[in-house]
């Protein structure tokens, strides 16, 4: 994985970028800025890497009459970064859109926009957007286990919570962990996370459990990736039997996604394995279901066909042409058909030790 760069070599590549725009107006051209295409379309899966990468496809954004305003957003908003490193700050996504009303007619419309825009300058720049001090709006998942976070001269002990957990901040890259846990257990819902740490799960599997609270967050991601690479833990992944929990949810965990291939190496956990639930534990467990929707048959035949991450996982063909076949999806609140604490005095045991059933 490329380090993490300092505020310095990022400001150099602001400056570079900036540069390179005044170059072309000076000789009287047409400034353009080049970035990756960001799709699947662009991206190849090496498992060795372990994350989607950019193959090199490019868009080139060209100074014209109809580019004019998000040329400018994008000039604006490198200026502004330039302006948080230097003061040092920091800025979420819904700040950078307000402040944005100072620009006159470059001025965002919508979110959206300086979403879209942010993710252009991180493809371009080759970096991500927190290294330009732009963090979450959102606040990342809950933690709970056998661990000690130092966060500058403070020290958080997740065995002293209480009923509670520890919630992951917008920046995550000055924590430094102190831990036995054995190792990670990332589950999709809080309501599951909620069980297992009212029962104290994470005392008797020594493990650290994460919420994702469905789609991680990038500092949720970014926090389980240093945790696992630092401390050497093995992750495993709990989410619904569903497509959206497969791809939208797992998927986007462990490798990425093309959108943001960019970024990958940075924020997947390419060391996760997924423990459930599959399609298989719907029979081995006699789990109630739910028909499966027209759009999760068309978003499981798309990723057989075009998913870089499943055309290379035989597995997980197998196991979403078994969902398919059944035409079921499976929630993780189903094995309370066996009991409320079904899940961790049973199934999550047994799955353990049942290294053969995992999908990679």
């Amino acid at each position: 994985m490329k380090k993490v760069l300092s505020s310095g070599e990022v400001k150099e590549r602001l400056i570079t970028q900036a540069k390179q725009v005044y170059t072309a107006i000076d000789k009287h051209k047409a400034p353009s800025i080049s970035m990756p295409l960001r799709s699947l379309t662009n991206v190849t899966y090496n498992p060795a890497d372990g994350y989607f990468e950019l193959k090199g496809s490019e868009k080139k954004r060209t100074l014209t009459s109809n580019t004019v305003k998000t040329f400018a957003q994008t000039l604006l908003l490198l200026n502004e970064a330039k302006q948080i490193i230097d003061t040092q700050d920091q800025v979420n996504k819904r700040e950078a859109y307000y402040n944005s009303k100072n620009w006159g007619d470059a001025k965002f419309d919508e979110e959206s926009e300086a979403s879209s825009i942010l993710e252009d300058i991180e493809s371009m720049l080759a970096l991500n957007r927190e290294q330009l001090g732009f963090v979450p709006g959102e606040r990342g998942g809950s933690v709970v286990g056998p661990m000690k976070i130092i966060d500058g001269t403070d020290t958080i002990d997740l065995t002293k919570q209480g009923s509670g957990s520890w919630s992951i901040p917008s920046g995550v890259e000055h924590l430094e962990f102190e831990t036995k846990a054995e190792f990670v257990l990332v589950v999709e819902t809080t309501a599951l996370f909620d069980r297992l740490n009212k029962h104290g799960y994470w005392k008797k599997a020594k493990c650290i459990i994460v919420a994702m609270a469905g789609v991680p967050t990038r500092n949720t991601r970014r926090f389980v990736r240093r945790l696992s690479d630092e401390k050497k833990l093995p992750v495993y992944v709990f989410t619904d039997g569903d497509p959206y929990g497969y791809f939208n949810i797992y998927r986007t965990f462990k490798v990425g996604s093309g959108n943001a291939a960019h970024i990958n190496e940075f924020f997947c956990v390419p060391q996760a394995k997924f423990l459930g639930v599959t399609p298989q534990d719907i029979i081995d467990y006699h789990l109630p279901t739910h028909p499966l929707k027209e759009v999760d048959i068309k978003r499981a035949k798309d990723a057989l066909k075009n998913d870089p991450f499943v055309i290379h996982h035989k597995p997980w063909q197998r196991a979403i042409r078994q969902m398919i076949e059944m035409k079921k999806r499976v929630e993780q609140q189903a094995f309370a058909k066996h009991g409320y604490n079904f899940v961790h005095e049973k199934y999550l045991p047994e799955k353990l030790k049942k290294t053969d059933t995992w999908l990679p």
